[in-house]
C-alpha cells in the first residue's frame, strides 16, 4: 500500500514538472509552409520560444545557399542562422532580359537571387559575404534584416538591389560592407547599429534613403556615394571618422541635429540641393573644402566645437556662416568674464571708500 502510494506521488510530482516545458513547448510556435518550386525557404518561430528553442531549431546557412540554388527566396523571422553564408559559391547566371539595359551589369559575371532575403528579428551567428572582385549579385525580390543582430563580417559589396532594402533596428557588431552597391528602390535603416567600419564607398542610391537615428560606432565611409533622391541621416549619431568626400546629393540632404564626435569630411562633395545641417554637432574637425552647395544650406545653429574648413566652398544661399555659433559662445564667456571683472572691480572701489 505505501509502495504505491509512493509510486503515486513520484508520478504526480513528474507530471507537475513536465507541465511546465509541455507549456512552453506548445508556446514555441513554428511555421513552416508546404513546399514546392515557387517557395520561399520560411521559418518563423514565435515569441513564445526561448533562447535555447531557438537554438534547438536553428537553420543551417547551407540550407540559405540551397534554397537561393532552387531559385527560392527565404522568409525567416525569430531564428539563429549557423555558419558562413558565401554567396560567390552561387552559379554564374545568364543575365535576366528585364536587366540587359542596364550597363551597370554589362561585361561581369552575374549571380541572381529571383526571390526575397528576409530575415527579421533573427540572430545570424556566421558571416554574409559576397566578395567577388569581378562579378556581380543580383537580388530581384526584397531585402529586410529588420531587428537581426550580425555577429560577424557582412560584405554584401557589388550587389545591385532591385527592390527596397530595410535594416531598420537591425545590429551589425563586425564590420559591414556595402562597397558599389546599387539601390534601385532605396535603402531604409532608422534606428540600426553598425559596428567597427562600415563602407557604402562608390554606392548609388536611386531611391530615397534614411539613417535617421541610427549609430556609426565605428568608422563610416561613404566616399564617392551618389544619393539620387532624398537623404536623411537626422538625429544620426557618428562616433568615429567620417567622410562623405566625393560624394553627390542630388536631394535634399538632411543631418539637422547629427553629431560628429571624431572628424568629419565632406571635401569636394556636392550639394545640389538644401542642405541641412541645423542643430548638428562637430566636435572636432568639419572639413567642407571645395564642397559645392547649388541649394541653401543651413548651418544656422550647428555647433563647431574645433572650428570648420570652408576653403573654396561655392555656397550660393547661406543661411548663416558656419563658425557663428562656436564664436557666439566665445563671445558670451568674455563678455561675461568682463561683467564678472566689472562688478568686482565696483565692489573693490565702494569697500575701500567706505574704509
Amino acid at each position: 500500500m505505501i509502495k504505491r502510494v509512493m509510486k503515486g506521488m513520484l508520478v504526480s510530482g513528474l507530471a507537475l514538472l513536465w507541465l511546465p516545458l509541455g507549456a512552453a513547448a506548445l508556446n514555441c510556435q513554428v511555421e513552416t509552409p508546404a513546399s514546392g518550386p515557387e517557395t520561399a525557404l520560411t521559418r518563423h518561430l514565435g515569441a513564445g520560444c526561448t533562447a535555447q528553442e531557438r537554438e534547438a531549431r536553428a537553420v543551417d546557412a547551407a540550407q540559405l545557399l540551397q534554397a537561393f540554388r532552387e531559385g527560392k527566396g527565404i522568409d525567416l523571422s525569430g531564428v539563429v542562422i549557423l555558419g558562413d553564408l558565401s554567396l560567390d559559391a552561387l552559379p554564374v547566371s545568364p543575365l535576366p532580359p528585364e536587366f540587359e539595359g542596364m550597363k551597370e551589369l554589362q561585361g561581369h559575371e552575374v549571380r541572381v537571387i529571383p526571390g526575397s532575403m528576409m530575415i527579421v528579428n533573427s540572430v545570424v551567428r556566421g558571416a554574409i559575404k559576397h566578395r567577388s572582385a569581378q562579378g556581380l549579385l543580383v537580388v530581384k525580390g526584397p531585402v529586410t534584416f529588420s531587428g537581426t543582430r550580425f555577429e560577424q563580417v557582412v560584405d554584401l559589396s557589388r550587389v545591385v538591389f532591385i527592390q527596397p532594402v530595410t535594416l531598420s533596428g537591425a545590429a551589425f557588431l563586425k564590420e559591414s560592407y556595402f562597397v558599389q552597391g546599387r539601390f534601385l528602390r532605396g535603402l531604409f535603416a532608422e534606428k540600426t547599429a553598425f559596428g567597427q567600419h562600415t563602407r557604402f564607398h562608390r554606392s548609388v542610391f536611386q531611391g530615397p534613403v534614411t539613417f535617421q537615428q541610427s549609430r556609426f560606432n565605428g568608422m563610416a565611409e561613404f566616399l564617392e556615394v551618389g544619393f539620387e533622391k532624398d537623404a536623411n541621416l537626422s538625429r544620426t549619431s557618428f562616433k568615429l571618422g567620417t567622410g562623405f568626400s566625393g560624394s553627390r546629393f542630388q536631394g535634399l540632404a538632411d543631418f539637422s541635429d547629427a553629431s560628429f564626435d571624431r572628424e568629419a569630411f565632406f571635401t569636394f562633395t556636392q550639394f545640389d540641393h538644401d542642405a541641412d545641417f541645423r542643430r548638428a554637432t562637430f566636435r572636432s574637425t568639419a572639413d567642407f573644402s571645395d564642397a559645392s552647395f547649388k541649394g541653401r544650406d543651413d548651418f544656422s545653429t550647428a555647433l563647431f566645437e574645433k572650428g570648420s574648413q570652408f576653403t573654396r566652398a561655392v555656397r550660393s544661399a547661406t543661411v548663416q556662416a558656419p563658425p557663428e555659433r562656436d564664436n557666439a559662445i566665445v563671445q558670451y564667456a568674455v563678455i561675461f568674464m568682463l561683467l564678472t571683472f566689472g562688478a568686482l572691480l565696483i565692489i573693490y572701489r565702494i569697500r575701500r571708500g567706505k574704509a
